[in-house]
């Protein structure tokens, strides 16, 4: 039984150690139809669940083994919200952590429960899932716990949101032909204009799937990217089967591109030809483009955008 996995160099965050909360076997209030994990029920609650003690017990050896954490990662072979000590865990790693960041990784589903949103105060980068805007797909992609209903996890982020003042990520993993709709992305769109989070990361599948679905490519995933607000800080996780070439853009087509959506280098290095990149860097050097971090990663945007 394997608490602690890693630690990994993460581009984002330096190096994370990973906490398991459910490392015996899947445990989750979903079973997506891309999950990595072996198809299971979705449960409301852990059937098997560890002690606050043993928990701190094996972050305290891998803290003693590895010196140079950045940040501790909690995670589950399933959902870690549903962990029923959650809010006990975090005050007790807060103890020891020292200068280390911590993280969470969720569904998002448990967000509506005041129970969870304390204890989600407590880390300071929290990222949650939100594949779906609506009922119909949150059933179809995510396959929930019959009591999920998606206008609770709206509500319940737009109320975190208000108290919560680090880090909020959002994930987004598109499916081909189930979340990547006009109507599911316009959705999603509105909701998080309101919400208003840190930064937004979309993907597709890249490991094998639970299920048989199909992944999009990167310049499908740029496509859905230009169909967010560009007041959105949309990052496209995913660089694996790139279709089209670098191309050349012109100083006017660079502005053109980054008023629809500001650009991360790795946006950049896919789309851009190496002359393309060098008008980019002069841009820089006289101050018509910007850097702004969003939480690890740098956005290029117009000097005159906020």
């Amino acid at each position: 039984m394997n608490i602690i996995f890693g630690p990994v160099n993460s581009r984002r965050f330096g190096k994370s150690l990973g906490v398991d909360l459910s490392p015996s076997k899947k445990q989750c209030n979903f079973d997506c139809l891309y999950c990595e994990l072996e198809p299971s029920k979705s449960i409301k609650e852990y059937q098997e669940v560890l002690s606050v003690d043993e928990i701190i017990s094996a972050i305290s050896n891998a803290l003693e083994i590895h010196k140079d954490i950045s940040v501790i990662t909690v995670t589950a072979n399933g959902e870690p919200t549903l962990y029923p000590y959650l809010y006990e865990l975090i005050v007790e790693i807060n103890k020891i952590k020292k200068d280390i960041k911590t993280l969470i990784l969720s569904n998002g589903s448990t967000i509506n429960n005041l129970k969870v949103q304390e204890a989600l105060m407590l880390f300071d980068i929290v990222k949650l899932s939100l594949d779906c805007a609506t009922q119909k797909c949150l059933k179809r992609l995510d396959r929930a716990y019959n009591n999920i209903d998606i206008k609770d996890i709206k509500e319940g982020m737009l109320e975190f949101r208000e108290k919560y003042k680090n880090p909020l990520i959002i994930e987004i993993l598109f499916v081909k032909n189930i979340n990547d709709k006009k109507r599911e992305i316009e959705e999603l769109n509105s909701f998080l204009l309101k919400l208003n989070p840190t930064r937004v990361d979309i993907g597709t599948i890249d490991r094998p799937p639970a299920y048989k679905v199909e992944a999009l490519s990167y310049d499908e995933l740029r496509e859905i990217s230009l169909k967010f607000s560009s007041k959105l800080p949309i990052y496209i996780v995913s660089r694996k089967k790139v279709i089209s070439k670098p191309s050349f853009y012109s100083e006017n087509e660079i502005i053109d591109t980054i008023k629809k959506r500001p650009l991360t280098w790795d946006d950049i290095e896919v789309l851009f030809d190496e002359k393309s990149k060098n008008i980019i860097k002069e841009m820089l050097k006289n101050n018509q483009l910007k850097i702004v971090n969003s939480s690890g990663y740098d956005f290029f945007v117009l000097n005159s955008q906020k």
